[in-house]
């Protein structure tokens, strides 16, 4: 069932929650959200049985959390403190997060803000060269193409780094119409890779203080495996697991069982 917390700007974000025990919430990358993305529901339902509260929801500009353009890494933020407190009303708990692709470089930022986050696991987060330039180049091409108001050529610029056939495959497909419905709220997917590149990231991590799961597929693309290798170098508390996986996407039970793991140790 649909439940709905109020974000710092008034702006509604939708939820659902599942299971019941230790909480977490699952932070979407580029293209996801509940009623598009089978896979991180499956995922969210095995984590449930697992023994925890696991919440999914519409990130803003998305699904049943619509929002007005532009869309800010700040408000992404602010969106999962109000989850958060909505989860830990009452309490001194934490809460896990577990960030797929950019989702897992928004859960870093969360984390890094001050959010209590109990333990992060992040997949395949893809981080570019440490304090390198090419996050806010994307960032300003991004504006840039959202300020004119093309949401197909949008969509193409953002994939512009991907292998040229994942491009044309989703061109090709039903899906493309709602990945360009999405083209607003890209912004802080793309944010919060440029926010990694901002400062030293010994510098810019370390007050992560919650243990942190750094996950990378057995098959992969190139960037992959040194980013993972960045993030653990860089972040006070955190290991690095490979799991079977190719092409950027995973199998939720055995993703499920990963996560579990780590989360109860």
């Amino acid at each position: 069932m649909t439940e709905y917390v109020t974000s710092a700007d008034g702006t509604r974000i939708a939820f659902d929650r599942e299971g019941a025990g230790p909480p977490v919430i699952l932070v979407d990358g580029a293209f996801q959200f509940r009623a598009f993305d089978p896979a991180t529901a499956e995922l969210q339902r095995l984590l449930a049985e697992r023994g925890f509260e696991v919440v999914r929801y519409d990130r803003r500009g998305r699904g049943e959390s619509p929002a007005d353009p532009p869309i800010t890494l700040a408000q992404t933020l602010d969106d999962l403190r109000a989850l958060v407190d909505e989860l830990t009303e009452g309490t001194d708990d934490a809460v896990a997060l577990v960030g797929n692709s950019s989702g897992g470089s928004i859960a870093l930022a969360a984390a890094a803000a001050g959010l209590p986050v109990s333990k992060l696991v992040v997949f395949e987060v893809p981080l570019d060269e440490e304090l390198g330039t090419d996050g806010a180049d994307s960032l300003a091409g991004l504006r840039e193409h959202l300020a004119a108001g093309d949401a197909d050529a949008t969509i193409r610029y953002f994939m512009h780094g991907m292998p040229p056939e994942w491009v044309e495959g989703a061109r090709r497909s039903d899906a493309w119409p709602v990945m360009t419905g999405l083209a607003a709220s890209l912004e802080p997917d793309t944010e919060s890779l440029a926010w990694t590149q901002s400062a030293a990231r010994s510098a810019l991590w370390a007050g992560i203080a919650a243990p942190t799961l750094v996950l990378v597929g057995t098959e992969t693309l190139d960037v992959m495996r040194p980013a993972a290798e960045s993030l653990v170098a860089n972040l006070p508390h955190a290991e690095l697991r490979e799991i079977e996986a190719s092409d950027h996407r995973w199998e939720p039970r055995s993703m499920a069982l990963t996560i579990a793991e780590f989360l109860v140790g």
